[in-house]
């Protein structure tokens, strides 16, 4: 069993304890998942299976929907609900102030990953090391929030909704946290939903009791998005065997991508071979073809079979 699953997690049970669900489920060790959600969170889990974790890499780095609802006047340690609260405060703000401050969050900054949270220092997660005590400040790193796209507000519960649409490495604790920042009342995540990770969809995920090798999703239809390159077959001999990729083995070219692109290499029957890394743009190995050039035009990255 290679490829993906896409799991609908629910609130309360880890990433990993839904990886260890699906290691039960089917048999198979070797699955990991493709970004973590908070045990607050629920929504969409990318899983990858067999060989699929090879290319959880690819879904890890994309871009992201998340459905937020979050609490005004707030305060806590975490950025969510379930921390610790250290302030509370009156939030006696207007529907068109909130709406606003949305607003304002669009665009790009740096954002300082929260003491809590799943991201690693020097080996260990940083809300192990909070929970010893030990406060790290990583470095801010630049992301991007797409688009805010408001669903509900509700000044009398002080509870506001919001789908965000954002780049990798995004928190939305800390988007949370910068929107009470804005509106001079403090606020907190106190529920979020994963709508999209990459070209995947919420819609097109299973409960975790729906869990079985009829769900997954081949590797090669996982990254159907991805541009490709289809070789001969004695070039695909020599893709399997960790030969590099010359212009005469080319025999088809599916999608435009520019020099350093990742692509996809197929055998003549559609079969996926490997990852490689683009060392011409797609049009320019279209030239060395018709020319009758033998320049090496992609360099392999992950052999698949």
């Amino acid at each position: 069993m290679n490829g993906i699953l896409l799991i609908n997690k629910p609130s309360g049970p880890t990433s990993h304890d839904i990886v260890d669900e699906a290691r039960r489920l089917l048999g198979v060790r070797k699955i990991g998942h493709g970004g973590t959600l908070d045990p607050i969170a629920s929504g969409l889990l990318i899983l990858g299976v067999g060989k699929g974790t090879r290319i959880l890499e690819y879904f890890l780095h994309s871009d992201k929907v998340y459905h937020a609802q979050i609490r005004l006047g707030l305060i806590t340690e975490t950025f969510d609900i379930t921390g610790e609260v250290r302030e509370e405060h009156p939030c006696d703000v207007t529907e068109e102030e909130i709406v606003k401050a949305l607003k304002s969050l669009e665009g790009e900054f740096l954002q300082v990953p929260p003491a809590y949270s799943a991201k690693k220092y020097r080996g260990k997660k940083l809300y192990e090391l909070a929970r010893e005590g030990k406060i790290i400040r990583l470095p801010p790193k630049k992301v991007y929030v797409y688009s805010v796209e408001i669903v509900r507000i509700d000044l009398n519960e002080h509870l506001v909704e919001a789908v965000f649409k954002v780049s990798s490495g995004t928190y939305i604790r800390s988007l949370c946290m910068e929107l009470g920042y804005r509106l001079g009342c403090g606020a907190v995540m106190s529920g979020l939903i994963r709508l999209q990770q990459g070209p995947f969809k919420l819609e097109d995920a299973v409960g975790v009791e729906d869990i079985s090798p009829e769900r997954i999703i081949s590797i090669n239809e996982a990254l159907a998005w991805m541009p490709a390159i289809t070789v001969d077959e004695e070039g695909a001999e020599k893709v399997k065997n960790g030969g590099q990729i010359y212009a005469p083995h080319v025999l088809e070219i599916a999608g435009d991508f520019p020099k350093d692109a990742d692509i996809r290499v197929l055998d003549p029957s559609g079969e996926l071979l490997a990852i490689a890394r683009s060392e011409r743009t797609s049009r320019f190995i279209k030239t060395l073809k018709s020319h009758g050039r033998r320049d090496r035009v992609a360099k392999l990255k992950k052999v698949l079979v």
